[in-house]
């Protein structure tokens, strides 16, 4: 069998096993494996230089993925307590056993006053300034 047809062949079973094992480090292997066997069909190199190619191949493909993923933009945070609540009004609801709760939008949270506003009635608007946990630190308005 031609070598350049068991690169090819080599590069794309590693392809097919990238999207059986989840990772991204199957995908480079593959590409280099596939781009060699190319190489191979147009001409007819020492070994030395097929190695060599491969190793540049896939050094390159690594070089890529890693300066893609450094400039790629970070994800916000979905549902979790801290995105987007700060600065955020609400109104001081009627205290339960646990403790103050504020409502923000159509939720209702765990609250802890800023300072010492122990006397603050309920139906107070409030000001989210900050996150601690699932308990937001508020301030009357």
């Amino acid at each position: 069998m031609d070598p350049a047809l068991i690169w090819i062949l080599a590069g794309l079973v590693l392809l097919g096993a990238e999207t059986l094992i989840p990772g991204v480090f199957l995908l480079w292997v593959g590409l280099a494996a596939i781009g060699t066997g190319l190489m191979l069909l147009l001409i007819t190199p020492p070994f030395w230089v097929v190695v060599t190619v491969f190793i540049v191949l896939l050094a390159a493909g690594i070089g890529l993925a890693l300066r893609l993923r450094r400039t790629s933009p970070t994800r916000p945070q979905v549902n979790t307590p801290s995105s987007g609540l700060v600065g955020r009004i609400g109104v001081l609801a009627e205290p339960n056993s646990t403790g103050p709760r504020v409502r923000v939008g159509d939720s209702d949270w765990a609250a802890r006053l800023a300072g010492d506003l122990a006397g603050v009635p309920a139906g107070t608007r409030v000001r989210v300034e900050g996150v601690d946990g699932t308990t937001l630190v508020v301030r009357p308005e």
